[in-house]
């Protein structure tokens, strides 16, 4: 008997056979026959139509790469549907990739033993079925990783929101403390010290959220209104150097730089690039901030001098959860890492681009262009 039959004739042994090994991993003795079959009966005989399926050499050395042409789309469907429920019950990624291990075992030992006459096509049968299940194998791993990665976004989210709460009163509290109390010395300055760190956890819970969002596959959110640039470039700088007399950017305005853009996500960008070149920057009174009104775009530029960014981190530095060469050197810090990502999430949702260069010659250097209008 050919595989693909042997498999449909016996796919209700090969399913017995599927609970029982699942039952022995799985820690919850409270799960249901079904819950334990899940999709086997529906991925194996799935896997028997797509062994009968003609393929040509070609073909066969495709799918062993990954890049088969032609999907079957009732395996897919199912093994990634086994993959999500997988994890909402509680296996972790091993046991759920050991169930196909066995599975594979299982049937090629209960076919090995059933033949009576085999040929060489009999083992094309086994090629056909390995890659069959391979390609479940796959899929469900995907889907359960994309169900892991929702889980934890969802988890970060919740998180970061519940946040906002404490962290607000904490600021009023503050406030309050500030205007209404007399305090001396030492307790004006601890109160001081926790108006600041409250203000740097929410920054960090803004954007912890930001990038909660953008992984739930939602864009970043703004309300464009008129305003120039220069004014909001002037305004960070400030808020930068707060409390900081080391802190001495300068910045050069030529031409238009007034357009229709969100004031907020701006000054989180623009406090961003700043925030970074004060941080990274040999000296704090070296960098440059320059904005030039260029027709229907205006292009910023943030420049400093200091240690330069890798060739081989410059593809990546946008990316989230990403920390600086000095940061992983062992300098203490309390950035997520999401910082640059954020500028990049903001000039995104205005239309817009960012370059970055770095050298040890020329510095570092970010280039924001914004068209005027979105």
């Amino acid at each position: 008997m050919r595989l693909s039959e042997f498999i449909v004739v016996e796919v209700d042994r090969v399913v017995d056979e599927w609970e029982e090994f699942a039952r022995e991993l799985t820690p919850d003795d409270n799960l249901d026959r079904i819950t334990l079959r899940d999709h086997a009966r529906a991925i194996l005989l799935a896997a028997a139509r797509d062994m009968n399926t003609a393929q040509t050499a070609a073909e066969q050395a495709a799918k062993a790469k990954g890049d088969g042409p032609d999907k079957s789309p009732k395996l897919i469907e199912a093994a990634a549907s086994h993959g999500e429920l997988r994890h909402i019950v509680g296996f972790d990624l091993v046991q759920m990739t050991a169930e196909f291990r066995h599975l594979r075992a299982c049937v090629i030992r209960l076919w090995v033993e059933s033949l009576k006459t085999p040929d060489l096509a009999y083992f094309q049968d086994m090629i056909r079925f390995n890659e069959a299940i391979d390609e479940a194998l796959a899929e469900s791993t995907a889907a359960y990783a994309g169900q892991v990665n929702h889980s934890r976004d969802m988890f970060l989210a919740i998180l970061g929101h519940d946040l906002r709460a404490p962290l607000q009163a904490v600021s009023m509290s503050t406030e309050m403390l500030l205007r209404k109390t007399d305090l001396d010395g030492a307790a004006l300055t601890s109160v001081k010290h926790i108006k600041r760190g409250t203000l740097h956890m929410a920054a960090m819970v803004s954007d912890l959220l930001e990038l909660v969002r953008s992984r739930l596959g939602k864009t970043l959110p703004i309300e464009p209104a008129p305003m120039d640039l220069a004014d909001a470039a002037h305004e960070a700088i400030a808020q930068a150097c707060a409390g900081n007399p080391e802190c001495d950017p300068s910045i050069t305005v030529k031409g238009d730089t007034r357009g229709s853009w969100d004031g907020g996500r701006i000054n989180q960008l623009l406090q961003n690039l700043i925030g970074n070149a004060l941080q990274h920057g040999s000296n704090k009174r070296d960098v440059t901030v320059e904005l030039m009104g260029e027709g229907e775009d205006v292009r910023l530029t943030v420049h400093n001098f200091g240690v330069p960014i890798p060739p081989e981190a410059i593809a990546t530095i946008f990316d989230p959860l990403v920390r600086s060469v000095d940061e992983t050197l062992g300098q203490p810090s309390t950035s997520l890492g999401l910082g640059l990502f954020i500028v990049k999430e903001v000039v995104r949702a205005h239309g817009g681009t960012i370059e970055v260069s770095s050298n040890a010659q020329d510095g570092t250097l970010f280039t924001v262009v914004l068209p005027r209008g979105v």
